[in-house]
Order: structure tokens, then C-alpha cells, then sequence
């Protein structure tokens, strides 16, 4: 079990914060955050620390350098049982982030809103992936929640666990985590591609969404679903119906 004292929180998407906040807050847990998603915990009257007082340094670029800090991410990714990493963080007196709850920049939603090149490069997130891949690859120490669809299961956990969480947990959410930053970069690089006009790049990247699960796939053994680049798919059910009578196959489609 892995005890979390300081979390990292940045958000978009900043549904059902009020509810994970007072989770966290009935186990002391240190909170850092910045921009717009700090000023919405200090509105909700919850303690926090900004990221720029516990880096030392101001967001600079209109807020492109907000947390691309060697003391965010020494935090998020030393080992907490090497000696060498316990004596670099001594050394620069750094702390552990033991939890970084980060959501990115909404770049899909943004295609499906404009065509202004210039607004859809700037939601392309950095900090946000950059975070979250850290958190996921030192999965062993740090725990990492990538939607707000998984609030609840941290919740849990965190209440089973007296506010740690299990390797099991970790693990499962660095999987998510990964998955969902190779479904953002994959969103980004065909978005690139549509506007350069490649229809075969040298590497193809496809994304897409869970529909549906299916009863079986081409035979009644095998598991099967539908996925789509949306997270919808405009095609009708239909349903077939086959019997044999006097060795003849009869098949009637019903849609």
C-alpha cells in the first residue's frame, strides 16, 4: 500500500471536483494546483497550494510553462526506495507527489467546434500528457487518474485503504492513463495529417471509441465488439433469422 499525502490537480474537465475534493480532504491530503483549476478549488473553499509557490517559479508564455518544473516532475517520478533518488530530492529538497489527477486540454471537442487553425494548435496539451505519462511509468509509488469517470473508484479505494491505494489500483490506472494519451496524440496526428493533406503517412494512427459489446463474434466461442471514431455509430441493427426446413436454408432479415 502506497499512503498519499500531496496530490497534483489539473483539470479541463472539471466535473464532480467538489466530490473528489472533500474524499480527499477527510484523509489530509496536500493539494497543489494552477490555473483555472486552482481557482476553482479555492472557490470551492478548499485548502491548496498554487503550483508557481511550490515551484518558486511564475507561469511564464501565457501559461504554456506551468508545471514543466524539475520539482513537479522529480516529485511524480523518483523512486521511492532508491538511494540515489532519495539523496538527489534531499539534496534539492524536493517533495513526493504521490497522486496526479490531470485531465487534458479538449482538443477533439474543439475540432468538432472550429476551424481556426490557431485555436485547435492551442489545445493541443503538453503539461497535462507530460504529467500523466510520469505518473503512469512510476505507477510502483504514484497513482494516476486521467478522468473523472474513475473518481469514484479512487473514492473507494482510498476508503478501503484509509487513504493509500494498492499496486493492483495503480497499475490499472497506469494502463488507463496510457491508453488514453496514446488516444490523444493519435487525435492530434491524424488532425495534422487531414490538414497537410497526407492521406498515407509512413505511420498510421487510428483511433477510436467503445460502442458497444456484442454477444459473440463470428462464431459463438469468441467475444466481439463495435468501435468507432466517434463515440456513436450511424448504422441500423439488424437482426437475422435463419432456419432449415426439408434441407432448405430459409434466412429473413428483420431490421
Amino acid at each position: 500500500m502506497k499512503k498519499i499525502k500531496t496530490a497534483l490537480i489539473s483539470l479541463s474537465d472539471k466535473n464532480n471536483l467538489k466530490f473528489l475534493l472533500e474524499s480527499l480532504k477527510k484523509y489530509n491530503i496536500k493539494l497543489i494546483s494552477s490555473g483555472g483549476t486552482f481557482k476553482e478549488i479555492k472557490r470551492l473553499k478548499f485548502k491548496c497550494l498554487e503550483v508557481s509557490k511550490f515551484t518558486g517559479s511564475e507561469e511564464i508564455l501565457n501559461g504554456r510553462i506551468k508545471t514543466l518544473h524539475p520539482k513537479i516532475h522529480a516529485g511524480i517520478l523518483n523512486k521511492r526506495n532508491d538511494k540515489n533518488h532519495l539523496k538527489d530530492m534531499k539534496k534539492n529538497d524536493y517533495q513526493n507527489i504521490d497522486l496526479v489527477i490531470v485531465n487534458f486540454y479538449p482538443f477533439e471537442k474543439t475540432l468538432e467546434k472550429t476551424n481556426n487553425h490557431k485555436k485547435i494548435i492551442e489545445n493541443i496539451d503538453i503539461g497535462g500528457p507530460t504529467m500523466v505519462r510520469a505518473a503512469a511509468k512510476n505507477y510502483n509509488d504514484v497513482t494516476v487518474i486521467n478522468s473523472s469517470k474513475n473518481y469514484l473508484d479512487l473514492i473507494n479505494e482510498l476508503k478501503k485503504n484509509n487513504g493509500a491505494t494498492s499496486l493492483k489500483f495503480r497499475e490499472k490506472m497506469a494502463r488507463l492513463a496510457f491508453t488514453e494519451t496514446a488516444y490523444y496524440d493519435s487525435v492530434i496526428s491524424g488532425y495534422l495529417n487531414k490538414v497537410s493533406n497526407i492521406v498515407f503517412p509512413q505511420k498510421k494512427i487510428i483511433h477510436s471509441n467503445l460502442v458497444e459489446k456484442l454477444r459473440y463474434g463470428e462464431n459463438p466461442h469468441q467475444d466481439a465488439a463495435m468501435y468507432s471514431t466517434n463515440n456513436k455509430i450511424s448504422i441500423n441493427k439488424i437482426h437475422v433469422i435463419i432456419c432449415k426446413v426439408n434441407h432448405n436454408i430459409l434466412m429473413k432479415i428483420v431490421t
